[in-house]
């Protein structure tokens, strides 16, 4: 996925936001529990969130939509392609806005990395510009939901551990 190009030259590390989080599950686990609407069910989205996924085609190329239930009784609805998928290592996707899915597009890549029988996750979202992220980080609460979202990850296989 391309991003949109932008009238500055923007850095990606300023067009990012990064969650990292050393996990104690080993990675096969973790990888595990993004290869199924199922396990996504269990820990996807920030805390008091639910999902309903509609449709789940889990390899390069293939779509994940779905949408978040929010606390406040809003659903969120979203649209996911996958790009690269490189068990047990790596998932590039890039979040699709549109007419009928929330107006954010990012690509997003997780890499995970084994640290003995522990796994550290890097959780990367890059937006087409600075201001891109700043809006969704604004509207959507993004660093704090995502800080969230991988401690309830973490949470979730570590029970399976």
């Amino acid at each position: 996925m391309s991003l949109a190009p932008t009238d500055v030259a923007e850095p990606e590390a300023a067009r990012s936001i990064v969650i990292e989080r050393l996990i104690a599950a080993p990675r096969e686990l973790v990888f595990r529990a993004f290869t199924t609407a199922e396990h996504l069910a269990h820990w996807w989205g920030p805390s008091g969130f639910s999902i309903t996924t509609h449709t789940f085609d889990f390899r390069p190329g293939g779509v994940w939509r779905f949408a978040m239930h929010g606390p406040d009784g809003r659903d969120y609805q979203n649209q996911v392609v996958f790009d690269v998928i490189d068990p047990p290592a790596r998932i590039v996707s890039h979040h699709v806005g549109g007419d009928d899915v929330e107006p954010a597009s990012h690509e997003t890549r997780i890499t995970l990395e084994a640290e003995g029988d522990m796994t550290r996750l890097t959780w990367r979202l890059v937006f087409a510009s600075i201001a891109e992220r700043d809006r969704i980080s604004r509207e959507y609460g993004a660093v704090e939901g995502g800080q969230q979202t991988v401690s309830r990850l973490a949470d979730y296989v570590t029970l399976r551990t």
